[in-house]
């Protein structure tokens, strides 16, 4: 076999786009991704085969190699041979922990199919339906790999029978998936057929893979791998690596599978893409044309001590070379590319140029950021930039970090900004009043690894103050209307509020909703969707980051347009921390009844207009049963029956909900629940004891919900405290002058 491939053979292979695949492994933390790549590099002649497993060679990060995680995506360039033709298949590695899902929604804009890894006892957890969901919404062809039998057989001493059912179980599992949330023209063709091969079966960490048509081709059934794994035969295992290997079933399945990029851009642009699609630029990308204008999409960002900051994304147009004059859409400025490179392994080759349909590392471009749409300068001004790329989850923990030098300070500031450019879901804030530098993630784990990396990657020493939740304030009923006066009396704003609807939260959740969207059409699916009045719908002048809207009922206010965005400015001032305990609010429709504005400039700045806009809206949550939402974390346990009453009353001491229990194979249940995230300190370790080991579970961000009233007022009190405010939370005429 002929393993190893020079960077001018792939190269070569790259200028033929039929010959291109794109494609990510994507599965709930611990299910084998790492060591499934592993296999695939190995293949590819980039590590020794007889390492894979054990090497994670693209878990690059000290941290990676300690934990057994993937926290990052990195990406390669593999060679295959399928029916005797070269294929170029560049391979993405998602991580595959809940805290780092926004990492997994910016690999998947470089891909257009996914490799779906299962483990075989686990089966489909919580997080292998998010990303599952998530490479759905992006329009990323699903394949699925049934990982680990080798447990079914070892472990759970299953039958042939019991062990046939396991699969069809949850094959069919992927399946109900894929046709709730698939977009209505690939339900059915995406739908996994493994008579056709599109699901393949094996042991990652034993490098064996097999597909059905795979099966018939080589002479080797199931029953032959289950034999042996029962013999515990080393050779026989041997034997089956070599005739069945895993990179093999997979990247066949993967060639014959995942359209390639021409095919794929065809469907995936509209979708992912707002601008005209029979622009110019619109058509090169649908054709992924080498020839077209250059169309980048950044989907990373990373720090290299050595190179500074590589730009990772997908070139969809045109072809990116170095030396080039490129524009930034979102940063509004001009960079030049100074190298090209593609990736091998964690490695990156310098290569003079890439075309259209695949992956590329850019140095040069240090303004980007994740998301940002880089084009040919001549089309700064057409070009439509790409969707916001939407997280589905947020960051809820914070804690504050000091050096324990203080020589460090500057130091630390610049690592904090560099790790919060490669990973946009960790917010780095400094507190004015105290000085301090607070940094928010979506986890514990999450805050874990930025410390780690702070250590291991700038030789940072920190102290930090213990984890913190982050609460949002809401009030639960609409308001009377409040007047709001500027320090000079010259300006008064008339304003309530309201509770935003479920219905109305979720369009704006999902991006159906957005700011900047034709206010028409908007009003359109406000009314149909979520019970709005046409008129107010179209009305809406801001909608901010916590799902807060702004609404102008006025009617014939002079001078009023002058100020709209000094109000609209004042009103995110107002939301990003609310009267009850300086936590950021959320879900509010804000109303502007009426207005009396002073003709002289001079009189209205944003000095007087802020506190006319903050006043009124404080009063206004004060006086409509103000509450604090907290974060929520949906918990799926599996867990033999036995232990289910030690897991259940764990929960209930953490104040947690169980949705529901199923019953899965043998003794084994599926416990769903919600728990706070402020119960979820320590949940692993106390998981673990309840069921002596034997407990699998994955956690995910499920939503927002109001603290229970018993605990409100002394939870209001501690984070008022906290943050140096007076326990005691202000009163409604606290905010208006009387």
């Amino acid at each position: 076999m002929r393993y190893v491939k020079t960077v001018e053979q792939v190269l070569k292979i790259m200028n033929n786009i039929e010959q291109i695949r794109n494609i990510g492994i994507i599965a709930h933390v611990d299910h084998g991704k790492t060591t499934t790549t592993d296999s695939l590099l190995a293949a590819a002649g980039l590590i020794s085969p007889r390492l894979a497993g054990q090497l994670l060679a693209l878990d690059y990060l000290d941290v990676e190699q300690k934990r057994g995680i993937t926290v990052k995506s990195a990406n390669i360039s593999l060679y295959h041979e399928y029916e005797g033709r070269p294929y170029v298949i560049n391979l993405v590695d998602t991580p595959g922990h809940v805290d780092f899902s926004g990492k997994v929604t910016r690999s998947l804009r470089m891909m257009d199919g996914a490799i779906v890894v299962v483990d075989a006892v686990e089966g489909v957890m919580t997080q292998t339906e998010t990303v599952l969901r998530q490479a759905l919404e992006e329009r990323v062809r699903p394949l699925l790999y049934i990982n680990k039998i080798d447990r079914l057989i070892k472990e759970l001493k299953m039958s042939k029978e019991e062990i046939m059912q396991r699969f069809v179980s949850i094959i069919k599992e992927i399946n109900s998936l894929i046709e709730t949330y698939a977009d209505p023209e690939f339900k059915k063709k995406w739908l996994l057929d493994p008579k056709q091969g599109m699901v393949a079966f094996g042991s990652a960490k034993d490098r064996i893979g097999i597909t059905i048509p795979m099966s018939v081709k080589k002479g080797v059934k199931m029953d032959d791998i289950i034999e042996v794994y029962m013999s515990g035969d080393k050779e026989a295992l041997e034997e089956l690596r070599r005739k069945i290997p895993l990179h093999e079933a997979l990247l066949d399945m993967v060639v014959k599978f995942v359209p390639n990029p021409r095919e794929a851009q065809r469907y995936r642009i509209p979708k992912i893409w707002k601008g005209d699609i029979n622009s110019e630029i619109g058509r090169a990308m649908l054709e992924a044309d080498p020839n077209g204008p250059l169309v980048f999409f950044v989907c990373d960002m990373r720090w290299d001590p050595h190179a500074g900051f590589v730009a990772t994304g997908r070139v969809f147009s045109g072809t990116l070379r170095s030396g080039e004059e490129v524009y930034l859409i979102n940063a509004r400025q001009s960079q030049k590319v100074l190298q090209v490179s593609l990736y091998m392994g964690p490695y990156r080759e310098v290569v003079p140029a890439i075309p259209a349909g695949n992956v590329a590392a850019v140095l040069g471009l240090d303004a980007a950021r994740a998301g940002e749409t880089v084009v040919n300068v001549k089309y700064k001004d057409v070009m439509v930039p790409f969707e916001r790329l939407r997280y589905i989850a947020e960051p809820v923990v914070t804690m504050a970090i000091e050096p324990k030098k203080t020589t460090d300070l500057t130091k630390l500031i610049d690592a904090l900004r560099k790790i919060s450019i490669e990973d946009p879901n960790i917010i780095v804030k400094i507190n004015e009043e105290t000085g301090e530098y607070l940094i928010s993630g979506m986890g514990h784990l999450h805050l874990e690894i930025v410390l780690t990396l702070l250590k291991e990657r700038f030789g940072l020493e920190v102290e930090t103050t213990p984890p913190i939740v982050v609460y949002r304030e809401t009030a639960r009923e609409k308001s009377k209307i409040f007047e709001g006066k500027s320090p000079n009396k010259h300006n008064k704003l008339y304003i309530s509020i309201e509770p935003l609807n479920q219905e109305t939260i979720e369009l704006i959740q999902r991006g159906v909703i957005t700011e900047d969207m034709d206010p028409y059409k908007r009003a359109k699916i406000l009314r149909d969707e979520a019970g709005w009045e046409y008129d107010e719908a179209k009305r809406i002048w801001a909608i901010d980051e916590n799902i807060n809207v702004f609404v102008d009922m006025t009617t014939g206010v002079q001078h009023l347009r002058e100020v709209k965005d000094t109000i609209i400015q004042g009103f995110r001032l107002a939301m990003r921390e609310g009267p009850l305990a300086a936590e950021p609010v959320r879900g509010l429709k804000v109303v502007l009844h009426d207005a009396v504005i002073h003709e002289d400039p001079a009189h209205r700045g944003p000095a007087q207009i802020f506190p006319a806009v903050r006043n009124p809206i404080y009063a206004a949550i004060l006086s409509s049963r103000p509450t604090l939402l907290e974060p929520l974390q949906k918990l799926e346990i599996k867990v033999p029956i036995d232990y289910m009453g030690n897991i259940t009353a764990v929960l209930a001491r953490r104040r947690g909900r169980i949705l529901n229990v199923v019953h899965l194979v043998g003794n084994i249940v599926k416990i769903i629940a919600e728990i706070p995230v402020a119960e979820s300190f320590d949940l692993a370790n106390e998981l673990r004891s309840a069921s002596a080991g034997r407990a699998f579970w994955g956690t995910e961000f499920s939503r927002w919900a109001p603290v229970p009233d018993t605990l409100l007022w002394d939870l209001v009190k501690k984070i008022r405290q906290r943050k140096g405010l007076k326990p005691e939370p202000p009163k409604p005429e606290d905010f208006i002058s009387l």
